[in-house]
């Protein structure tokens, strides 16, 4: 009997590092503005989604993208032109296609107007990073605005 503890040890430990390890592989990237902003886009999936939920606290934005449906319900939609400026000067912090429903962003502490438009409807919103504490901006769009159905079979 004391002989199989060895080996069950090692499956277990084995299994476990291969879960993990796969856990990471499965994280979205980051990835790095033209701007300089580093950023991160994800939530296409459920485990994705929970991941871009959990660590959306160490980040300085978090945005998420929806569509209202009929009744009270709410689509994730991904193909977002997102800008993110400066409130006072203008200047674009960042500048990015947001592939996924969810983007999480390092900006410096500030004032910002952020623009998220999806399928030529531009929604705008003030944005206030503090440092230390995690700024966030969900856009709704309307649920009659055209959007692409590729694009939007794949996060449901």
């Amino acid at each position: 009997m004391k002989s199989l503890r060895p080996l069950g040890l090692a499956l277990l430990l084995g299994i476990s590092f291969a879960q993990a390890h796969a856990a990471v592989l499965a994280n979205p990237p980051i990835r790095l503005a033209p701007e300089g902003t580093e950023y991160m886009c994800g939530g296409s999936g459920q485990a994705e989604a929970a991941f871009m939920d959990m660590v959306s606290p160490r980040w300085a934005a978090s945005f998420q993208f929806a569509m209202n449906e009929s009744g009270n319900g709410r689509n994730r939609v991904a193909g977002v032109k997102l800008v993110v400026r400066d409130a006072y000067n203008g200047y674009q912090a960042l500048g990015v296609m947001a592939d996924s429903p969810h983007l999480l962003a390092r900006l410096a502490p500030g004032s910002y107007t952020v623009e998220a438009t999806l399928d030529g409807l531009t929604l705008i919103q003030p944005l206030v990073v503090v440092q230390g504490r995690g700024a966030k901006a969900t856009f709704v769009w309307p649920s009659n605005l055209s959007t692409p159905d590729q694009t939007q079979a794949a996060l449901k």
